[in-house]
This record gives C-alpha cells, structure tokens and sequence, in this order.
C-alpha cells in the first residue's frame, strides 16, 4: 500500500498506518510537486520504509521544456543525496505521447533507483503502446487510474494492462477507499496508492489574512486509522484469494 503525503503529520499517520511505501510531494492539492529535501530527511528520521520523490516542478500538463528538465534534474540529484529510495516522474509531449528525451534523462540521472511513471500516463492516447514504451524505457511501474477519473472507473484499462504488462508494476490508483479496494483487487493489482485523506480543521488567529487561493477552514492529512483499514483489507484479501 502506498500512500501519497505531503506533510509530516501525514507521513507519520500513514507509517503508524502500516503503509509499506510513501510518495512524497509538495503540495497534493496541486496533483503533487517535488518535496523539499528536508521533508524527505525528516520522514526518514522516524520510518525505513521506502521513500519515492515526486520529481514534478509545476502544477499543470506535463509538457516540458528543456530548462524545465534541468531544473528537475537537478532536483533528483539533490534528493538522491537525501535518502529518496526512489522517484515518480512523467513527461509528455504536446501530443500526449510519452517525452522519450525527457524520460530518458530522468531514469539515467535516477539509477540505479527506481522511477514511477506518474499519472500523467492517464492522458496518453495509446495506453498499452504507451506502457511498452515505458518498460523499454527502464521505468519500473506505472500508476494509474485506468484513463479515468478513479481507479474504478478506470477498472477495464487496469485489468488490459496488467494482463499485457511484461516487466512493469501496474499499480491502481485514484478514489481508491476501504470501500472499493475490494473491486478494485479483482484485477489482480497487487500493489495499490491512495491518499487516505481526511480533513482537519486550520485554527485561525484572531487576525485572519488571506495567505493564498485556498480561504477554506481545513487541510487534508492523510488518516491513520483509514490506512489501517486498507492494509488490513488488503492482507485478508490476499490470503483468501
């Protein structure tokens, strides 16, 4: 189970969880951007489980430019040097197929970690060509919601490429809650991200001033005990399947 976080507080709830994998962002509202390489080194003060680095420098598509890249590049390098265990990374170009040139650069720079194809992959206009390219590629899995907005929506997709799927983890993800993981195992996924999220209410001062676009009384940390419950469903699932 991995679960997606951009805070301390999440990271800590999604360990104590039983969470077997973090991704670690900046900024979940945006879709997730690179992590400050002080998050990744203060998680890993308290967990040993794998840490992956969104590498993701704006918000938006996923077209880059070639300083865009380096600008990423660079980035990588200096989180490979603060104990990422590995990065989630995707590139288009402007005709949503797969940026090889960009790809390439960021899988080279990673190794010998690991490289996630982000969900950028869920805008591709060939999915099964684009997801052989990716394993040519040298990425190691994929996630996805399948081309639709949730993983179950998405479930047939899911299910073509997990069955055409050679070398890469197909790993569902998207909406996915303790009450539809179970659907969505029918697939024959084993590996599964969500951000079991809930709200928590922001204490204001007396003097309230807006600090950005978000005026709303809460943020989102991922929840504990609902990470528990996927895990949980997740190993009983398995053992009877």
């Amino acid at each position: 189970m991995e679960i997606c976080i951009d805070s301390l507080e999440s990271a800590r709830n999604a360990v104590e969880g039983g969470a077997s994998r973090l991704e670690v962002c900046s900024a979940l509202s945006e879709g997730g951007l690179t992590p400050s390489p002080g998050l990744i080194r203060q998680i890993r003060n308290f967990t040993t489980i794998p840490l992956y680095a969104m590498i993701r420098i704006r918000c938006g598509d996923f077209v880059y430019s070639p300083e865009e890249i380096n600008a990423m590049l660079h980035d990588l390098k200096i989180l490979k040097d603060h104990d990422a265990n590995g990065f989630v990374f995707g590139a288009l170009t402007p005709d949503c197929e797969i940026d090889v040139v960009a790809c390439e650069k960021i899988v080279s720079a990673a190794r010998p970690l690991p490289v996630t194809f982000s969900r950028a992959f869920d805008l591709t206009t060939d999915p099964v060509k684009s997801m052989e390219l990716l394993a040519d590629l040298g990425f190691q899995r994929i996630l996805t919601s399948g081309q639709k907005n949730t993983a179950l929506e998405g479930l047939e997709l899911i299910k073509t490429l997990l069955l055409k799927a050679r070398k890469l983890v197909i790993m569902p993800g998207a909406g996915i809650t303790k009450d539809n993981i179970r659907e969505i195992m029918k697939s024959g996924a084993k590996e599964f991200h969500a951000s079991a999220k809930k709200r928590k209410i922001v204490v204001h001062g007396a003097n309230r001033v807006r600090m950005g676009v978000n005026e709303d009384d809460f943020v989102n940390v991922t929840d504990k005990e609902l990470v528990e419950e996927l895990v949980e469903i997740i190993k009983k699932v398995s053992v009877t399947s």
